[in-house]
């Protein structure tokens, strides 16, 4: 069976221009802290606060480079803290999602959507996929191995010549598994 790598997404945030110069001041540029797994993306030195009805995180990174629309990833955990109950999705569809307070440094945004827990998903490269027969949007199952294993299914596959091979899970579903980034899922075809 194909081993997948893992990556564990913590809490962040994605930015758009007008929302990132109104949290750090017109014309600001984000700078790159560290490079991510999917080419061309990396997180950045700056943070934010999110504010929810019933909490708040501090330094909550931002991932880079900046997009069309601003977007909360959260676990579900997470969501609890902040009072709020945002659905699970795809990256980019913000619809009917609820929406947070952003504090930076030089402003804050009320968003009135924009926050998600990520669907669960696998980045393959037009390559990969062609070798094991996936296609773009195909609901695939896999197995973690780490201290407790587990099958997790419905995991989307999205497929880009743009891609690197990488899972894509939150934390809570890597702590309930008892594995983190850099450890392998098996892919079950």
């Amino acid at each position: 069976m194909p081993l997948i790598p893992i990556g564990v997404s913590a809490r962040h945030i994605h930015l758009s221009k007008e929302d990132l110069f109104t949290l750090f001041g017109e014309g600001y540029e984000l700078t790159n802290f560290k490079d991510l797994s999917q080419p061309g993306q990396y997180a950045a030195q700056e943070t934010v606060a999110i504010v929810g009805p019933r909490g708040q995180f501090e330094k909550v990174r931002i991932l880079g480079p900046i997009r069309p629309q601003t977007q909360i990833e959260v676990s579900r955990t997470d969501a609890f803290s902040l009072g709020i109950h945002p659905p699970v999705r795809e990256s980019g569809q913000i619809a009917d999602t609820p929406g947070l307070r952003v504090i930076g440094p030089q402003g804050e945004v009320n968003l009135e959507n924009g926050v998600i827990v990520a669907a669960r998903h696998i980045h393959f490269h037009t390559s990969d996929a062609a070798k094991w027969g996936i296609q773009d949007k195909q609901l695939l199952r896999v197995q973690l191995r780490g201290e407790r294993p587990l099958i997790f299914e419905d995991v989307i596959a999205r497929v880009s010549d743009q891609f690197a091979l990488d899972l894509h899970i939150d934390t809570d579903e890597g702590n309930a598994a008892g594995v983190k980034t850099g450890d392998q899922a098996e892919l079950l075809l």
